[in-house]
């Protein structure tokens, strides 16, 4: 019997090759109706490529709170299978092309498509995940939501400031039956080959380095936004993905939590839409002050991992090196990416064809190298967006009437959190909706689900990478200011040495990531 999630509904099939398709509405309890039944049904024979029986009139009744109907599974006459490449994109599951496979006869043929070091990781459907996480800052979030999934264990935290790592193994030690390892090196836990999946939320400069050790592990990723610190690095995490045949999934998780939004706006509710803007207002104070100190036996060495030394650290660990260029990527690939991301896949976009990205630090003496305050525009030829900063005053006066706003020929589409309003073009509210939300959890439960091949990755490395590049492009538009042109199918720089020069870094002897 296959079961599987999909489009928001529970679906069943039982048999092989003469089958029965059984479909109810995903959640809390409740059935799907019979107009939702024969709708999901044909985007699932569709999709999935589910059949009804030739010959034969489906005819759904109702059993026990799903609606069924008879279906065969469709025989391949290549006898191919879907490619593990597209594990993360593809709609059809694993346990389908296992079914499926089955039904011929040949689950075998599907297996050589693992290597050994990677086959356990890839065969996670029906058992418990184990995971580790590394970096305790923002990582805490990470293993609060793996706690709250279902079948998963973590089994390792990886963290190089001591303080930080007895906080982690105390939260799941107290929640968790499994024991669960510490280490300050997380490179001792990718020996572990029964380890399915590494969540990465140590700071920018480690999200490549770390992701592509994992992969060559064989462990599926989910790495924090924005999962590269310069356009090499995200060139070179999506490479590795595809090369090493895992899924990646990054962590902005609006991907997830804004779906129904999205696809209200993609509905047309504000017909062909022209320009988007967000916005990020905070009260950020001076750096370098140690508001979130480092204890003295902090391994600095281990913290900077693939950094080249450049200047004494200590001050802006654990949080201020945002700030500063050799380390992070400022607001922009701090916050701005959540919302960039957004925008640009209401816009149905990709990379854009003209960067500009005008501010500067108005607000604080101090050591701070990037932004306070500014405003990143990009021209993608028939649409443009933008993104708007102030990072050091909230504006209370003028507080943006939602996170992210579409402009239409029809009105105004807001989206704040899951919610959404549109506004005729007057400004006269028109309706509005709300979304299922569901914040860390939900966004990783949905990597956890597509490890166990029960759905896609709403945040596949490939399409985070290129809202994270918006970042990189914008900032390369800062620090050279200029106008940066790219081409819009590949992202490249066009005509632009200053900007060629902050494409990649150097590392550190030995730390320099390869795919």
């Amino acid at each position: 019997m296959l079961r599987t999630r999909y489009a928001g509904f529970r679906v069943r099939v039982s048999g092989a090759g003469s089958a029965c398709l059984c479909i109810r509405r995903d959640g809390f309890g409740g059935s799907v109706g019979r107009r939702s039944f024969q709708k999901s049904k044909r985007i699932l024979q569709k999709r999935l490529g589910f059949l009804p029986r030739s010959g034969k009139k489906v005819n759904p009744t109702a059993a026990g709170g799903f609606w069924s109907a008879p279906c065969r599974l469709p025989v391949f006459k290549n006898k191919s299978f879907p490619n593990v490449n597209d594990l993360s994109s593809s709609l059809i599951t694993r346990r389908a092309a296992l079914q499926r496979s089955a039904a011929l006869g040949l689950t075998a043929a599907f297996t050589p498509l693992f290597s050994p070091a990677s086959l356990r990781a890839a065969n996670a459907a029906g058992r418990k995940l184990r995971v580790a996480v590394m970096g305790l800052g923002r990582g805490m979030s990470h293993v609060s939501a793996l706690l709250a999934q279902n079948d998963v264990e973590v089994a390792w935290l990886a963290e190089v400031d001591p303080n930080r790592l007895a906080k982690g193994l105390k939260a799941v030690a107290d929640k968790q039956a499994a024991p669960c390892q510490g280490v300050q090196d997380f490179r001792k836990f990718l020996e572990d080959k029964t380890l399915d999946a590494v969540f990465i939320a140590a700071p920018n400069f480690w999200h490549t380095p770390a992701a592509l050790l994992a992969m060559q592990a064989g462990k599926h990723v989910y790495v924090e936004k924005p999962g590269s610190q310069n356009p090499h690095e995200a060139e070179m995490i999506v490479a590795a993905s595809r090369k090493y045949k895992r899924l990646v999934q990054m962590g902005n998780q609006r991907r997830t939590w804004m779906r129904e939004a999205i696809e209200a706006l993609h509905g047309g509710a504000i017909g062909e839409v022209r320009f988007a803007r967000a916005f990020y207002y905070a009260s950020r104070k001076a750096i370098g002050q140690g508001a979130i100190p480092a204890p003295e036996d902090l391994d600095l060495n281990l913290w900077q991992g693939p950094v080249a030394d450049e200047r004494d650290i200590r001050s802006f660990v654990h949080y201020d090196w945002h700030w500063l260029w050799h380390w992070g990527n400022g607001e922009l690939g701090n916050n701005g990416v959540h919302t960039l991301d957004i925008l640009r896949w209401g816009l149905r976009v990709g990379y854009p064809e003209r960067v500009t990205y005008n501010g500067g630090r108005y607000w604080h003496s101090d050591r701070q190298e990037t932004p306070d305050t500014g405003t990143a525009v990009f021209d993608f030829g028939k649409v443009g967006m933008e993104w708007v900063q102030s990072s050091a005053m909230a504006r209370a006066a003028e507080k943006p009437f939602a996170e992210c706003m579409f402009y239409g020929d029809q009105g105004t589409f807001s989206i704040s959190g899951p919610a959404w309003t549109v506004s005729d073009p007057k400004g006269v509210k028109v309706s509005e909706g709300k979304g299922a939300g569901g914040g860390d959890i939900a966004h990783i439960g949905n990597f956890v689900n597509a490890i166990r091949g029960e759905g896609a990755l709403n945040s596949p490395i490939e399409e985070g990478q290129v809202s994270s590049m918006l970042c990189h492009l914008g900032n390369i538009a800062y620090r050279t200011n200029t106008v940066v042109r790219c081409d819009p199918k590949t992202g490249k720089l066009i005509e632009n040495p200053a900007g060629e020069r902050l494409w990649k870094r150097a590392y550190r002897p030995g730390w320099e990531p390869k795919v």
